[in-house]
């Protein structure tokens, strides 16, 4: 994999507000950066974390203007991230101390695929005999707006018929399906690889944007995430969703968090268009999209379901928003859509929030996750910026 600015940074790069976390081996730890006409700037010294640059009411002036401590060229920090080098400094995830929660079924498109995994039981050769014969009974009830009145009276001719779903619960019904993803500080960045189980015969990737949230409920900014799902796996039972979805190197954040400012916000958000790349070493090659204006519940909705008085995060959070995007092209098999091939290259993009690019391998064979909470707060104490 060949990483450049220009292929990962967003069409208005020099106006945006762009974090990065830098690992730099000297001092065995991540440094918060600013990104700033190609270069990566050290402002650790203000914000030892990006939990705590966004608690910051001046978050924005940090990172526009605020003198910083070392600076790397953010083509070198790339190339030595794609070429998987950890003895040099090198780019993560750009989340650190934030809880990681995903929101699932919140679009009506990608509904019907989560049902067909349901009663197939994970069986991808089923996948399209069902898909036929649930198109006209189940398809019609994912034009109802959630919670609403009609789902309510949707949900009891479905139930009558015996074609209810807990799927069709969280995706029309009042309460939206959030869980939480991978634990903090396990997510990996842009140009790492991706994992999937070894075991798993149906995966996929979920482009998403996703949204970072600070303690108080507040949106600060937005990226892009890969929710790497399982479907196999979770088609098997719901209760398996942990299985299904938090493994080693499974949840990809980046490249570059955008802070809100008064160029884009979370209005910019609801109108965000993401593109799906996945090129394998077979030559196949799939392209999907996702469109947040056809998502069925308003992402302001999703953040009141994870944090409010019934729920607090002292650290914030990002919140993985959900995804149009459910492949049904066939790769393998006829009949049997998509799933991943180790080396398969998946890009995921945004005008305005970038390229997240990571090659897929294996849970097992992925690096595995090895910096944690203790050796974070050991280095930066080391620095003196607690």
């Amino acid at each position: 994999m060949t990483l450049t600015p220009e292929a990962v940074l967003p069409d208005d790069a020099a106006a945006a507000l762009l974090v990065a976390r830098v690992h730099e081996p000297e001092w065995d730890g991540p440094c918060v950066a600013a990104i700033r006409a190609g270069h990566a700037v050290d402002l650790t010294a203000h914000a030892p974390t990006v939990s705590d640059l966004l608690e910051r009411d001046d978050a924005h002036r940090l990172v526009r203007d605020a003198e910083g401590g070392r600076r790397w060229p953010l083509a070198e920090l790339l190339a030595a991230t794609a070429a998987g080098r950890r003895d040099v400094p090198h780019l993560l995830a750009p989340v650190d101390l934030q809880v990681i929660k995903a929101a699932g079924v919140t679009f009506a498109e990608s509904l019907m695929e989560r049902v067909i995994e349901e009663r197939t039981g994970g069986d991808p050769s089923l996948a399209a005999r069902t898909r036929e014969r649930l198109a006209a009974s189940v398809g019609a009830v994912t034009a109802i707006r959630p919670g609403s009145p009609e789902a309510a009276k949707a949900k009891e001719i479905l139930q009558a018929d015996g074609l209810w779903s807990q799927y069709l619960e969280v995706g029309i019904g009042p309460d939206p399906e959030v869980f939480t993803k991978a634990p903090v500080l396990s997510a990996v960045g842009t140009g790492a690889p991706i994992g999937v189980l070894a075991s798993s015969g149906w995966n996929n990737p979920e482009p998403e944007a996703v949204l970072a949230v600070d303690s108080r409920g507040r949106m600060r900014g937005a990226l892009l995430g890969n929710d790497v799902n399982l479907r196999d796996v979770e088609g098997r039972s719901a209760l398996l969703l942990p299985r299904a979805k938090d493994n080693n190197a499974s949840c990809a954040l980046g490249p570059f968090l955008r802070l809100f400012d008064d160029r884009f916000g979370p209005d910019d958000v609801r109108e965000l268009e993401i593109g799906l790349e996945v090129t394998g070493t077979d030559g196949f090659v799939l392209h999907g999209s996702s469109s947040l204006r056809r998502i069925s519940r308003d992402i302001g909705d999703l953040v009141a379901a994870v944090h409010g008085d019934h729920h607090q995060h002292p650290d914030g959070f990002v919140l993985f928003t959900g995804t149009l995007f459910a492949p049904t092209e066939d790769r393998d098999a006829p009949g049997e859509g998509f799933t991943h091939h180790e080396g398969d290259v998946v890009r995921i993009s945004s005008p305005r929030l970038g390229t997240l690019v990571n090659t897929v391998t294996t849970s097992e064979a992925a690096p595995p996750w090895e910096y944690g909470l203790r050796r974070l707060m050991r280095s930066l104490a080391g620095r003196g910026v607690l």
